[in-house]
């Protein structure tokens, strides 16, 4: 789900009064209030509406959700940054210009500028530096990166990827990044799913690295899956990632979605229901539904789950799968958790203007 990205001068009373709020919601059993904690509550990660509302929640609860929908680890994090900001808080900054750490911040530099000798250099000099992280709090992701994954170029920082960015992203890895498990499947997650890669023309030879390195191809699946990447997930099906009933349902192969949908966990019906919607696959969305998947219910997360399946069709245009949904009881009052919306005001703010959801 994104954050919801604090304002620039942000009042840490009005956020208290917004944790409050959040409790009355809990209270009134309002869905859209059990989506934000289930999303940003550690605890109910994996609890169903019910399991929410029936739970006793705290205000030191909701104050968790509020920092954590706004980038924030914690309550504690927000509140620091409320009250004595730094340079790296500052969100009209691109993430480079953030680092606080100037040896961190020097080898993101020659890495931007395709200076793969001066990189090495760097990296010799302080052989450490590819083990770091640096803090970037505020943002839907990216919050913890290392050096590596600033290869990806996402989220967009200059907009463009040096010519040598795979010879780079080489030598980062040899300078002791592959060891690190983490950055290198946080960092293919983020190839496969960023535009810049693939339109610097270097996403199938980063994943082809990073694979080749050890970077789970399943795991980057999703991400590229939901952001309409493609060309990635071929790729990343013949490095072996799994043909699971979800890449099925966003492909539109109907005739292995059937074979398998019988075989599926709660869990991949949710998502794939959401994947089929936000692609155009009317005939698995039907298929979903008669298996007694909700069209009411918000999508799953990393499957844009700030938004309900009806959000995700009109937002693209999907007549078909609109009317479906419709028939089948999708409510056209429930709005999105990031901007109040309903699936009408998406459709109008996707250019669908000749969609009219009623």
């Amino acid at each position: 789900m994104p954050v919801k990205p604090l304002s620039a001068n942000p009042n840490l009373e009005h956020l208290r009064y917004q944790a409050r709020d959040l409790l009355r919601e809990h209270a009134a059993c309002d869905i859209q209030a059990a989506q934000r904690i289930r999303e940003f509550h550690p605890r109910f990660q994996n609890a169903d509406d019910s399991a929410i509302f029936t739970s006793q929640l705290q205000l030191a609860d909701a104050q968790l959700v509020i920092a954590r929908e706004r980038g924030f680890a914690s309550w504690a994090r927000l509140k620091r940054r409320v009250e004595k900001p730094t340079r790296a808080d500052d969100l009209s900054l691109p993430q480079h210009e953030r680092i606080e750490d100037k040896v961190f911040r020097q080898a993101v530099d020659l890495l931007d500028a395709g200076d793969s000798a001066g990189l090495a250099a760097h990296l010799r000099q302080h052989p450490n530096l590819v083990h770091k992280r640096v803090t970037l709090e505020g943002g839907n992701y990216f919050r913890n990166p290392t050096l590596l994954e600033f290869t990806a170029e996402n989220p967009v920082r200059r907009g463009t990827l040096p010519a040598n960015i795979v010879e780079i992203a080489k030598a980062i890895l040899e300078a002791g990044a592959k060891d690190d498990s983490d950055a290198l499947h946080e960092t293919l997650g983020l190839v496969c799913s960023g535009m810049v890669p693939r339109k610097c023309g270097v996403q199938v030879e980063l994943i082809d690295l990073l694979c080749s390195y050890g970077a789970d191809p399943a795991e980057a699946m999703y991400p590229a899956l939901f952001h309409g990447e493609f060309e990635a997930v071929e790729v990343l099906l013949k490095h072996g990632a799994r043909l699971d009933l979800v890449v099925l349902a966003a492909l539109g192969k109907i005739e292995d979605f059937r074979r398998l949908l019988p075989l599926a966990t709660a869990e991949e019906r949710h998502r794939a229901l959401a994947a089929a919607a936000q692609f155009g696959h009317a005939d698995i969305v039907e298929l979903l539904l008669d298996a007694g998947e909700d069209p009411n219910r918000y999508n799953p997360p990393g499957a844009h789950s700030h938004s309900t399946p009806l959000h995700q069709a009109a937002l693209a245009g999907h007549e078909t799968v609109i009317r479906l949904l419709v028939a089948r009881g999708a409510r056209l009052n429930i709005k999105d958790t990031m901007w109040q919306a309903t699936p009408a005001q998406w459709a109008k703010h996707g250019g669908k203007t000749q969609i009219d959801i009623r």
